[in-house]
């Protein structure tokens, strides 16, 4: 607890005495970031120990505003000179730079506010043998599986990081966080007949983390089912997303409802606030105050509250991603989106996003299918965030009266993010493995171009 506390006042001193004398030196107001990181990587493969890699940064990054201008400077030069030095550049930066009418610091001062206990750190940091068994044990499982020739290796790491923010509101909070790595990837087959795939898995605690053989096997399993692909002609089909591969959907709905690209009428959502988008089953929302969540905080990086919004409510899209920048220039209120590093101007981006699971398995939908493709490998990126047209290179199975029959590969899938959105029919198989989370998805019809 000393230690943490020592932390805590280390980094509240070089950020209060960064923002104190940026305003002793000219500055109207000012928001100050610091951040230090910890990392161990390993990887292996064929049993043989290949990457070692160990890691410890630190850094800290001022934004100072004379009246509509800003600068941005970073450094790990925490010295009396070195501060001196920074504020200076960052002081004549400022007066050159182009005015901004929407820059600024939060106007809000939540400082006093209580804050969610998120339970974002595991204090257990592993030893470098501690990673090097996880990978043995993964690999070995997976190649251990019949059918099962290679292996591209197994990697694993840990990494804690603490974040610290101030501002000349008299706001200063600071958080930690850790995460912990796990995942295989082998080969199936021999020749011009090879298949790859991997399993994974990613926590806040090293208690939540997969077992390492089990991840080895799922790895080694989902290769050897993609063996001896067949070849489809071009036609119309349903095609289900695997949980795996429908987080990109998610993705690229997120992308088109950033602030900033709504600011810039540059996406193809733009004027569909409070319109349906989605059929009326689908909800989507963003939670920072996940518990263990992986893209939890409890504030974001301009100081303002984070909470928990529904994007979407039965299919209507009901708000957009929003920092205080991209807020200002459409005339509403920050959402609490805001994410920057010590280098960087502030951007909207989200924390946990996750579209609801629906009534029925994966199972049950696959099922329901006279023939369509069941994608569980997406190659390439495809996609306009302005007209919302769709295209990306596939692999997966073929789907023939209710159940998997073949595996397909060198296929293509295409339509428009508008169609894909209002024809989207969730599973129940909800999964939290990453920032972005979607269960298996069911698009109605899509474009597959094979031979």
């Amino acid at each position: 607890m000393e230690k943490n506390l020592s932390k805590k006042n280390k980094s509240e001193n070089i950020l209060t005495k960064l923002i104190d004398k940026a305003k002793a030196r000219g500055a109207d107001s000012a928001d100050a970031i610091s951040l230090v990181n910890e990392s161990i990587s390993v990887s292996q493969r064929l049993g043989k120990r290949e990457d070692l890699e160990r890691s410890e940064s630190s850094g800290y990054g001022l934004r100072i505003f004379i009246g509509k201008k800003q600068s941005i400077v970073s450094s790990s030069n925490n010295s009396d000179y070195g501060i001196d030095e920074l504020i200076g550049r960052a002081i004549e930066m400022a007066k050159v730079a182009p005015d901004d009418p929407y820059a600024g610091i939060s106007e809000k001062n939540i400082k006093d506010r209580s804050f969610p206990n998120l339970n974002l750190l595991d204090k257990f940091e592993p030893s470098i043998e501690d990673l090097y068994e996880n990978i043995s044990i993964a690999e070995e499982a997976a190649l251990s599986v019949k059918g099962i020739t290679n292996s591209e290796g197994a990697d694993s790491s840990w990494s804690k990081s603490t974040i610290a923010l101030a501002n000349t509101n008299g706001f200063f909070e600071t958080y930690s966080g850790s995460t912990f790595s796990l995942s295989a990837a082998v080969i199936a087959g021999d020749g011009s007949t090879m298949e790859r795939d991997y399993d994974y898995s990613v926590s806040r605690h090293r208690a939540n983390l997969e077992n390492p053989k089990s991840i080895g096997i799922n790895a080694a399993e989902r290769a050897v089912k993609r063996l001896n692909p067949i070849k489809i002609d071009s036609c119309e089909l349903p095609v289900i997303f695997d949980w795996r591969v429908a987080s990109s959907i998610l993705g690229h709905f997120s992308s088109a409802i950033n602030g900033q690209s709504i600011a810039k009428k540059t996406s193809f959502l733009n004027e569909k606030m409070d319109k349906q988008i989605f059929n009326k089953e689908i909800n989507i929302i963003d939670d920072p105050h996940i518990v263990d969540g992986l893209g939890s905080r409890p504030f974001d990086g301009e100081a303002s509250e984070t909470r928990k919004i529904n994007l979407v409510s039965d299919g209507v899209l009901k708000s957009w991603i929003l920092d205080l920048s991209s807020s200002r220039q459409l005339g509403l209120t920050t959402t609490g989106h805001a994410s920057r590093g010590t280098s960087s101007i502030p951007f909207p981006s989200t924390t946990n996003l996750y579209l609801e699971p629906g009534k029925n398995s994966l199972e049950d939908i696959i099922g329901g299918l006279k023939r369509g493709i069941y994608v569980t490998e997406l190659i390439g990126m495809g996609v306009n965030g302005v007209t919302g047209d769709y295209s990306r290179g596939a692999a997966g199975f073929l789907v023939e009266n209710g159940k998997i029959t073949y595996p397909i590969s060198e296929i293509t899938i295409a339509g428009n993010l508008n169609s894909i959105f209002s024809n989207l029919t969730p599973a129940n198989d909800l999964k939290f493995k990453n920032r972005t989370n979607s269960p298996s998805l069911l698009i109605n019809k899509m474009t597959v171009a094979g031979n």
